[in-house]
């Protein structure tokens, strides 16, 4: 039986970066694809839709292109319970690590299973890290908003004496999360000669070269704290100012996690009394329309537009599970990252 399978593309994700590994399904499946152009997001109608987050495009429109189709392959369009109908569809794959997008309530009651790809940016965000951690230990931020500003540039060679910064071996990283991302940066700051101490509610059994460390000792030992965990209801800004105060004065803090762990108020309280040497954050709460968000002009701050899976290389691994998960199917597989196992049955599921 031929499976008829669906792939949405959207701005950040399109449909030409599943084209590789889907040419591994060739003549397997009946492929249709839908291209989303627009960063835009219907306002939610129902129940179902407003259970979403982080999707671009109309579940309307989704739904339409949905009918008569049984696996879905997306990365940020909306699956709500109207797309899952319209199929009927009998698996999701969701390319990306937190299907947010998708309303797993709705599929697990229709018994659809719903597939994801944790880890698969890991070893971009860990990348981005490591280059935030070197940036800010040389004091890069700050020089470089000197010299676009007019300060002195090329006049003497000895203008480094401002900007005298560490070295990685004289230093200690503190990660504060352990999951995929925070393990793939423990191996890239080792091998640059960091000393590494980690904190992590639900530690791994074992991670080599990474001393495991309440939270209160990681921040009293760490030069450098970079963030990873994921976020739950109990964790939103357990970056507060207790926490900040309690870190090494001048010690540097990163984020490419999620703003909600960062009470950012706090944050630039303790960059602006000097208790934080640097900060290097690749994502940041919204501010209303028209406001500029404070922690953009201070000096020893570097922002990016949240660009820490933004490779390639992270869309081509998304792209590969995503397929992979359709393959099993079609081998009579259950396929890995089920994110709701309570519909598999013990028998073969028919598709």
């Amino acid at each position: 039986m031929t499976l008829r399978v669906l792939v949405v593309g959207d701005p950040y994700m399109p449909v030409s970066a599943y084209a590789e590994a889907l040419a591994e399904l060739d003549g397997r499946i009946e492929l249709s694809t839908m291209q989303i152009d627009d960063v835009w997001s219907a306002p939610a109608r129902t129940e179902s839709e407003r259970r979403l987050r982080e999707y671009v495009g109309d579940p309307a429109e989704v739904a339409r292109a949905a009918a008569g189709h049984d696996a879905l392959i997306v990365h940020g369009a909306p699956v709500t319970s109207e797309v899952l109908d319209a199929g009927p569809l009998r698996l999701v794959c969701c390319a990306r690590g937190g299907p947010v997008n998708v309303d797993v309530a709705a599929a697990t009651d229709r018994g659809v299973p719903v597939v994801n790809t944790p880890g698969k940016n890991a070893e971009a965000v860990a990348e981005l890290t490591i280059a935030f951690a070197l940036l800010l230990i040389r004091a890069v931020p700050r020089a470089s908003r000197l010299a676009r500003q007019g300060g002195g540039f090329a006049e003497s060679v000895f203008e480094g004496r401002e900007f005298f910064g560490r070295e990685a071996p004289s230093l200690t990283m503190g990660l504060v999360g352990l999951g995929h991302v925070g393990r793939e940066v423990a191996r890239r700051a080792r091998a640059l000669g960091f000393t590494v101490v980690g904190y992590d509610p639900q530690p791994p059994a074992a991670l080599g070269g990474v001393d495991l460390v309440s939270l209160d000792t990681l921040l009293d030992r760490s030069d450098i704290i970079s963030v990873h965990a994921r976020l739950t209801p109990q964790n939103r800004h357990m970056f507060s100012w207790d926490t900040f105060a309690r870190m090494r004065r001048g010690s540097y803090f990163i984020n490419t996690a999620r703003e909600s762990l960062v009470d950012e108020a706090a944050l630039g309280r303790a960059l602006e009394e000097g208790i934080l040497g640097g900060a290097a954050l690749d994502v940041l709460e919204r501010t209303p329309p028209g406001d500029r968000h404070r922690l953009l002009d201070l000096p020893n701050v570097l922002v990016t537009p949240h660009i820490g899976g933004a490779t390639s290389e992270t869309l081509a691994r998304g792209a590969r599970r995503a397929v992979a998960a359709v393959a099993d199917v079609l081998v009579g597989r259950v396929p890995p990252d089920v994110v709701n196992p309570q519909v598999l049955r013990a028998e073969s599921r028919a598709i």
